[in-house]
């Protein structure tokens, strides 16, 4: 029985199986890495070096096979955000919800690289990573902050998470894969 189980398995993922393309951006150690590394190993690790330029990662969950970009997000490389959200089934803004000093900054990122008329209509998750640090802001904070409501050209959705503690990253892999082709 487990090995017909198996093969059904099997013959699904060739027939069935389905690609998402993502990038993942956001301000510099806001978790944008450690969140493509739990992914993709499902272990969080405190030894994360910051990415320069990008990173590119395939990622298989099941049937799914995320096509990951992972963009810097120190202001020099901010300009090329663009270029990697042109063309993905989704973008992922990672926020580090336990720093409210840079939100400011955050928002004028995002809504200046949502404005780029080749991203219309791509689905976005906003991820406040960090949720396990006490004074961590809530995703009602996040929404105000950001000012998310007014986003209205797309399908948008924010969560709080912890890469740390793999919190909430059963929902936004689920997020994922609803977007895929």
């Amino acid at each position: 029985m487990i090995f017909i189980s198996s093969i059904l398995s099997w013959f699904s993922s060739i027939f069935f199986s389905k690609a998402a393309e993502i990038s993942v951006v956001g301000l510099q150690a806001s978790g944008k890495t450690s969140f493509v590394n739990v992914i993709g190993s499902g272990q969080w690790s405190e030894d994360v070096v910051p990415t320069v330029a990008f990173n590119y990662r395939k990622v298989r969950k099941g049937a799914v096979t995320l096509k990951i970009w992972d963009v810097a997000g120190q202001p020099k490389f901010r300009s090329m955000w663009e270029r990697y959200c042109n063309g993905v089934d989704a973008v992922v803004f990672v926020v580090d919800s336990s720093d409210p000093e840079k939100f400011d900054t955050a928002r004028f990122e995002l809504h200046q690289l949502l404005a780029q008329p080749n991203l219309a209509g791509v689905p976005l998750l906003v991820l406040g990573n960090k949720n396990d640090i006490p004074s961590h802001a809530t995703v009602k904070d996040l929404i105000r902050d950001l000012q998310l409501d007014k986003i209205q050209d797309r399908p948008v959705s924010c969560y709080s998470c912890s890469m740390k503690s793999q919190h909430n990253l059963d929902i936004v892999l689920r997020w994922l894969t609803e977007r895929s082709h």
